[in-house]
């Protein structure tokens, strides 16, 4: 029998014995019946599963293990999170079928991610609306049709709303009251209607895509409750009227509006919150009047694409802090005279200036800077490329410049190492064609007056057509 003495160290072990036994008894438990029953009621309802993403989902093994189920031990191990990711470019982890109202047991769900996979049909998951702690909901790049429910706004704590890629049609709902939303992407469906006004109140807003769908109306002057908007998708939506000046309240990274049908000048939204911006696209829209002066101070942007529109006038003489990407200004009612300095000053990887008045010798263009791809088409150059392209044969991958004035004997073409698409159609070009345009991918020589026989190429007879005397394949024999 123990001494009295050893009764406070017997029952220290006794007590730590049976925490232990406790926790090993947590560490055991399997996940929740109910959610079991749900995660395989929805896998029996998918018709096609041709990945095996799925295949780890077996009844009476614990799910919480299973591909793509996370479990919270502190809920007694209910399932909160479902997240599926597939690749239908490749065709590989894509399912096929309705997404089952079975998983409406999983009460704790939380975030429900099914990104890209494919061919989930049916209408939008009602029994999500039941889920109150939902705060992800990720259907996108499947089939579903059919509107988003109206009442998808009570689901107040709802951070993430992603929908693109499917065939959603109606109008957008109120979301007035989902004030905890950050991240909104509803792009490429077939949504119609107007932005609702009451996005106003979506303060905690970084992402919102609206793109690819079938908007009308204008887009409504809310910006200034959007401060934290960094993200704005509106392209090839059916918007009219102006641009909100409210926009320069938004801190941005990128903004597409591109692909509509907004009119009137562009307003002058640069601001010192606006400035810091990296992508602006304004393309494809009836934008006209000057480039505000003050966009001179968008010294970090990479990409400014203001091209198919009604601009005129001069440029705000950029002044940039590093490389861009893309400037595009093709298109509009431009009349330069001659390529603005500033350009010739700013590396660009994508330059765009076809027909904007441009009536220069090419020889007298000398860019401190190199390129990527220059497009100058449906200008008025004239004189030859040929010192531009030598300067440039370390970096360009594509020099367009059809439809100019453009005289050279070809045979003293030499192309950089990185070349891969020519365009001088329709030019004055004379003289043979160089063996090394057989490297390109892309060719087009047409309506010139080039001469002699071809080099053995990979291009279709339309990339020599309308000239003086080529002959050899891919046009006719030449005579002997």
């Amino acid at each position: 029998m123990p001494s009295p003495s050893n009764f406070p160290l017997i029952l220290f072990l006794l007590f730590n014995l049976f925490i232990h036994h406790q926790s090993l008894a947590a560490t055991k438990k399997r996940c929740h019946v109910d959610d079991e029953k749900g995660l395989l009621a929805f896998k029996s309802g998918i018709k096609s599963d041709q990945s095996g993403l799925l295949n780890s989902w077996k009844r009476g093994t614990d799910c919480c293990k299973w591909y793509g189920i996370t479990c919270n031990p502190k809920s007694s191990n209910r399932v909160t999170v479902i997240d599926l990711y597939g690749w239908p470019s490749d065709g590989t982890n894509i399912l096929a079928g309705p997404i089952s109202p079975s998983l409406s047991k999983l009460h704790s769900l939380e975030s429900l991610k099914f990104a890209h996979l494919g061919n989930l049909t049916g209408p939008f998951p009602d029994f999500l609306l039941a889920m109150p702690n939902i705060t992800t909901i990720v259907i996108s790049d499947s089939k579903l049709s059919g509107p988003i429910p109206r009442n998808i706004v009570n689901l107040v704590k709802l951070e993430r709303l992603e929908l693109e890629g499917n065939r959603f049609t109606g109008t957008i709902p109120s979301l007035g009251k989902s004030t905890s939303l950050i991240h909104l992407n509803l792009g490429n469906n077939r949504l119609s209607g107007g932005i609702p006004i009451s996005f106003r109140r979506l303060r905690k807003l970084i992402w919102l895509e609206l793109s690819w769908n079938q908007l009308t109306g204008s887009i409504p002057d809310i910006f200034s409750g959007l401060t934290s908007v960094e993200i704005l998708y509106l392209q090839h939506n059916k918007f009219s009227g102006n641009i909100p000046k409210s926009l320069s309240y938004l801190k941005p990274i990128n903004i597409d509006l591109s692909h509509n049908a907004l009119t009137g000048q562009i307003p002058d939204i640069s601001s010192n919150r606006f400035n810091a911006i990296n992508d602006l696209n304004l393309s494809w829209n009836h934008l006209s009047g000057v480039i505000p002066e003050n966009f001179a101070k968008f010294t970090q942007i990479t990409v400014l694409d203001f091209s198919h529109n009604e601009l005129n006038g001069s440029l705000p003489e950029m002044r940039l802090e590093r490389s861009m990407y893309a400037l595009d200004l093709s298109y509009n009612n431009y009349h330069f005279g001659e390529i603005p300095e500033w350009i010739g000053n700013t590396s660009v990887m994508i330059l765009g200036l076809v027909k904007c008045g441009i009536k220069m010798r090419l020889n007298d263009w000398k860019p401190t800077v190199l390129y990527g791809n220059v497009y100058l088409s449906e200008n008025q150059l004239t004189g030859n490329p040929l010192q531009f392209l030598i300067s440039q044969n370390t970096t360009l991958m594509g020099f367009s410049a059809f439809a100019n004035k453009l005289r050279f004997d070809m045979k003293h073409l030499k192309l950089g190492k990185k070349m891969v698409n020519l365009d001088l159609s329709n030019n004055l070009v004379y003289g043979n064609v160089p063996k090394t345009v057989a490297r390109l991918q892309e060719l087009n020589v047409s309506h010139n007056h080039l001469c002699g026989e071809l080099p053995a190429t990979k291009f279709p007879a339309t990339a020599f057509l309308g000239n003086d005397c080529l002959c050899g394949a891919p046009l006719p024999p030449c005579k002997s």
